[in-house]
């Protein structure tokens, strides 16, 4: 699966509890220190190709001032694919950086 920047940080803001759909929200904005604003609909298709995917699952439903809150959790098949990504993007920065290293040493890497 092509894991764009949104269910990357998604994923992320569940890495360490279940969250409604608002609390995902607000997590990507923090995460990404509010460079990634989340729309709601934008979200809710996000969360729908993840959970397709298996990567996260509906974890419970409450009842809040009369709506209903859907709070999802990410799977282990999410957190191998979050680590995976992870894992991917780390390796794209340190070419990155070291392409930059050699540039400003004035060789090529």
């Amino acid at each position: 699966m092509n894991m764009t920047e949104p269910m990357f940080l998604a994923l992320t803001a569940l890495v360490d509890e279940p969250r409604h759909g608002y609390g995902i929200v607000q997590e990507v904005d923090r995460l990404s220190a509010g460079r990634v604003q989340l729309k709601i609909g934008t979200l809710y298709g996000v969360l729908d190709r993840l959970s397709a995917a298996g990567l996260v699952a509906l974890d419970r439903e409450e009842a809040q001032q009369g709506r209903l809150r859907r709070y999802y959790r990410l799977t282990d098949e999410g957190a191998a694919a979050l680590r995976d990504e992870a894992a991917r993007m780390a390796a794209t920065a340190e070419t990155a950086t070291a392409r930059l290293r050699a540039r400003t040493a004035g060789g090529a890497a």
